[in-house]
C-alpha cells in the first residue's frame, strides 16, 4: 500500500491513548489506512526507535518516511476528516515554529514526566508485592 501511515504512541499515557482512541475511531469510520502501534507492544523496531524515545513524542510512519512531534501530528491530521484544517494552520510558518517549541518544551515534557513517575510507581508497587 503506498499511502500507509503508522503511529507510535503510548498506550500507558491516558492523555494520549484518549487522544489516539479518537483518532482511530476516525481512521476506521472513513476506512482510512492508518494503523496505530502502541509502544510497549513490540512495535519499535518498524520505528527505529527505544520505549524511552517513543514515549518522549509522538512518532508517524508515512510511506516509509519518519516523523516526530509536531510534524507527525501533521502529517496525521492531514489524512483525518475535520482534522485537515488543522494541520494547514499548524503547518504554517511562524504557528508551526510556535508549536513545536509549545510541544518539545511543555507539553510533551510533562507528559513524559508523568509517564516516568507512572513506571517508577508500578516498579515500586511490584517490589512491594
Amino acid at each position: 500500500m503506498t499511502d500507509q501511515t503508522r503511529v507510535l504512541y503510548n498506550g500507558q499515557c491516558p492523555v494520549c491513548s484518549t487522544e489516539i482512541a479518537h483518532y482511530s475511531k476516525t481512521a476506521q469510520a472513513n476506512d482510512l489506512p492508518i494503523m496505530f502501534d502502541d509502544l510497549h507492544q513490540g512495535e519499535l523496531d518498524r520505528y527505529g526507535v527505544d520505549a524511552d524515545a517513543a514515549a518522549r513524542r509522538l512518532h508517524v510512519l508515512h510511506n516509509g518516511q519518519l516523523f516526530v512531534g509536531v510534524d507527525a501530528f501533521i502529517v496525521l491530521w492531514r489524512q483525518l476528516p475535520r482534522f485537515q484544517l488543522v494541520a494547514r494552520l499548524v503547518a504554517l510558518p511562524g504557528l508551526r515554529q510556535t508549536a513545536t517549541v509549545i510541544y518539545d518544551y511543555i507539553l510533551a515534557p510533562a507528559l513524559y514526566n508523568r509517564h516516568r513517575r507512572r513506571l517508577h510507581r508500578k516498579a515500586r508497587d511490584d517490589q512491594r508485592v
